[in-house]
């Protein structure tokens, strides 16, 4: 979506500084307009990376990426309890896939699988597992929650199989809403 909108900034400004030039016919006004509309461009982009920056730094994602994967979980339990959820954490082995199960007010139960990933994204994998464990524990929805992103494949093997897919731009906002 940001590629999208810088795209038609740009087109914008040409377009801007063509019609300019077309409807004046003078080459430096529509040089001006070019150069003032590059640099409003650049002090756009410049407050937009400071507040980004700002927004990464209030959420703590950065100390999220310094968890071990089980503090990750605890994390995330930690979260959803504010939002409302009742949360179980599983054991560390034999878990068939889900980390924590969570359940609603209206009895239905939420099985999740967190993933504390850096640098790789989160394939298939688990999402066939989370998938795969919304049977054993009865539940209605499967998630995976990760602190980085999915692959194309999973991206649309959860789509087929109805998992909800957290990813880190949305666990951002979770925390930034829930503090």
């Amino acid at each position: 979506m940001k590629n999208i909108i810088n795209d038609l900034l740009w087109g914008a400004i040409f377009f801007i500084s063509i019609l300019v030039l077309t409807m004046t016919r003078d080459l430096k006004l529509s040089g001006i307009v070019f150069i003032g509309l590059l640099v409003t461009y650049f002090i756009y982009q410049s407050l937009d990376n400071i507040r980004h920056n700002r927004k990464i730094a209030s959420s703590g994602i950065r100390e999220i990426d310094q968890m071990t994967g089980r503090q990750f979980e605890y994390y995330l339990s930690q979260l959803l309890q504010k939002k409302v959820y009742k949360v179980k954490q599983t054991k560390t082995t034999g878990d068939f896939g889900a980390d924590l199960v969570l359940s609603v007010k209206n009895g239905e139960d939420i099985v999740v699988q967190a993933k504390r990933y850096n640098k790789k994204k989160v394939g298939i994998s688990a999402v066939q597992e989370i998938f795969s464990s919304k049977s054993y524990y009865n539940a209605t929805e499967a998630w995976v929650i990760t602190s980085n992103y999915y692959t194309p494949a999973a991206i649309k093997l959860a789509k087929a199989n109805k998992v909800k897919l957290i990813n880190r731009d949305k666990l951002i906002e979770w925390v930034l809403h829930t503090k």
